[in-house]
């Protein structure tokens, strides 16, 4: 009897450490590489926006569409492609719990960068309050279509294509509703 209770105390304890807690991905932010030029970094955040440190490893984003692996340390990964011009950047992980994606639109000033994240909201309340405008004032509609044109134009030459533009909008709408 004191062997089959050893044995099952044994089973239980081992157990126990065989069950590894996994590290995801949930949340991450894209900001100033501090130690190269015109490089940015990726860095893994909780909700409340805290490094989370226990992040290490290799993890795969897909930034404006090209796969990278990213190899984070406590919490940081440095993608290493610089930035030449003041661009958009779209960011996206794939882990067990969903995608998560962000569009950052990174500003080059004085040899900084500074990212700028862009809500899907807003992404689409600028089209959506054109074309609103135009339809309310119909002596408007012409200047409307001019700014629409401007926004596509600016949009398009940083590097913000239609296809990621629906791609940032239908994740930030997955999000909402999960």
């Amino acid at each position: 009897m004191k062997r089959i209770l050893l044995a099952f105390v044994l089973i239980i304890a081992a157990t126990g450490f065989t069950f590894a807690d996994t590290i995801a991905i949930n949340h991450f932010v894209i900001k100033e590489n501090p130690f190269a030029k015109d490089e940015v970094a990726v860095i893994a955040v909780d909700t409340a926006g805290t490094i989370q440190e226990n992040v290490n490893g290799v993890f795969t984003f897909s930034l404006n569409g090209f796969t990278e692996q990213l190899k984070f340390d406590k919490g940081t990964a440095f993608y290493r492609r610089k930035i030449e011009k003041s661009s958009f950047v779209y960011a996206r992980h794939e882990n067990d719990n969903g995608t998560h994606s962000m569009l950052y639109y990174i500003y080059r000033h004085d040899s900084k960068l500074t990212p700028v994240k862009i809500s899907w909201i807003v992404l689409i309340s600028i089209p959506l309050g054109l074309i609103l405008l135009g339809y309310l004032f119909k002596r408007l509609i012409i200047i409307a279509l001019i700014i629409f044109c401007i926004f596509l134009y600016f949009n398009h030459s940083n590097g913000l294509s239609i296809p990621t533009f629906f791609q940032s909008v239908i994740d930030g709408l997955k999000g909402m509703f999960s």
